[in-house]
């Protein structure tokens, strides 16, 4: 049985709009994905691709693929600048399911913000020659995430201008990178190291974060003007720019580093390979365009989980008892949004957020994506794209998942934690909110 679509999530066409451009939602989507995961997690990879990072790059690609088709048509149809949030409410309903949904890819989305802080902290600690203590590059990462929640403030047709000018300099640096690290490197005496599907599956999974910027595309439809032709167009522009740009870059850095030598450069790999093309000039820019990367997809998502958290409070689609009692406004939900980045900047390490974030990440397009075959008819989507999105987003989260119950198990707990506890609060708070109608 499918869900009736409820009015008053969806953007009224008829009220006038400043709007976001095609480029500024292209540029937003690059920028959510162009983030700490191409400058801090290829060396992580590295460690079970090997040389075939390139290969986990594009699987990537055409895994998100799936999923990024699942949300243009789901955000074609019901633009919000609630995005995903919507989604669930639309395919499952208002109630229990959509609210822990929701709040689960609040969470997500904050993990993935705080991946991108820690990513910006790190490379800017490596910029400064590497003499901040471990409690000075955590101050580091909360100041980058207080500046982004500035931007936003500022509004969304600021937030996708300053997308466009970070992700231009970035791009460039990088596609620059690439054309000399390949034309450097002896291609012609490069071996390959040996692989297994295994490897290259949990480095697949590992480097899925870089893609789930996407999701955050939709959460600027509702500034669209023509949200039914734009929307899919900037999404899947920014899914083939970015993939380009991960392929050659990662063809780079293999050709320059061994896997040895990737892993000895963990967390600053690029830097490290452009400092062996252009000296100490391809080592401040490329750490100079981590910087920027990192800031744009902090700034992108931190523009995402805000959204989720107004929206959806404001349209009564999570329960009213957690919204009127913590996000009852959009600068108080951008607030609190910042504040629970700083916190989780402050408690994990960055590779352990990197992976947390591939995995929340995998669940929710899994979830959004099988609410989609409930509201099919109203979408237009094919079906075996969507089936095709679960299969493959399951199947990436259950091999990345043992590897980290294997060598990180106190995230794959914490992970676990957050989903069931998603659900528990608000399970929790509608009961509080009928007890509370029928007290008085």
């Amino acid at each position: 049985m499918t869900s009736q679509p409820n009015p008053t999530l969806l953007k009224n066409s008829s009220k006038k709009t400043q709007g976001i451009s095609l480029f500024s939602a292209t540029a937003l989507g690059i920028g959510g994905m162009m983030g700490a995961g191409l400058f801090s997690l290829l060396g992580t990879a590295s460690a079970h691709a090997g040389s075939h990072i390139p290969l986990a790059f594009l699987l990537g690609a055409i895994a998100a693929s799936f999923s990024v088709y699942s949300y243009a048509k789901l955000g074609a149809t019901f633009p919000s600048s609630g995005g995903a949030a919507t989604f669930t409410v639309m395919s499952y309903g208002p109630g229990v399911i959509s609210g822990g949904l929701n709040i689960f890819q609040y969470i997500a989305y904050l993990i993935a913000a705080a991946l991108y802080a820690a990513g910006f902290s790190e490379y800017a600690n490596t910029l400064l020659g590497g003499n901040l203590d471990p409690f000075e590059v955590k101050i580091v990462g909360a100041v980058i995430v207080i500046l982004c929640t500035g931007i936003n403030l500022l509004g969304t047709n600021i937030v996708g201008k300053a997308e466009m000018l970070a992700i231009g300099f970035v791009t460039f640096a990088l596609l620059l990178f690439s054309v000399e690290g390949i034309h450097a490197a002896n291609i012609g005496a490069y071996q390959f190291t040996g692989w297994s599907l295994n490897g290259i599956a949990i480095a697949t999974g590992i480097l899925y974060i870089n893609y789930q910027g996407f999701g955050v595309v939709t959460n600027s439809s509702n500034a669209m003007r023509e949200p039914q032709k734009e929307l899919p167009l900037a999404m899947f522009s920014a899914l083939i720019l970015v993939t380009i740009a991960y392929v050659l870059v990662s063809t780079a850095v293999i050709l320059l580093l061994s896997p040895t030598q990737m892993a000895t450069y963990n967390g600053h790999v690029l830097a490290d390979a452009a400092q062996i093309v252009s000296g100490k000039t391809g080592f401040v820019v490329i750490g100079a365009s981590a910087l920027l990367a990192c800031a744009a997809a902090l700034n992108a998502t931190i523009f995402a989980a805000s959204n989720i958290a107004a929206d959806m409070v404001h349209k009564n689609s999570v329960s009213k008892a957690l919204g009127d009692s913590i996000l009852t406004t959009e600068f108080r939900a951008l607030t609190v949004s910042a504040f629970l980045v700083i916190a989780l900047v402050m408690a994990f390490p960055l590779e352990v957020v990197g992976k947390m974030a591939s995995l929340a990440f995998l669940l929710v397009y899994a979830a959004i994506t099988y609410g989609h075959i409930r509201v099919r008819n109203q979408t237009g989507a094919k079906l075996w794209p969507l089936w095709a999105a679960i299969v493959i987003n399951l199947s990436l989260f259950a091999t990345l998942f043992v590897n980290v119950i294997e060598t990180a198990p106190n995230s794959a707990i914490a992970l676990v934690i957050a989903l069931l506890g998603s659900f528990v609060v608000e399970a929790t708070s509608r009961k509080f909110l009928r007890k509370k109608l029928k007290s008085h």
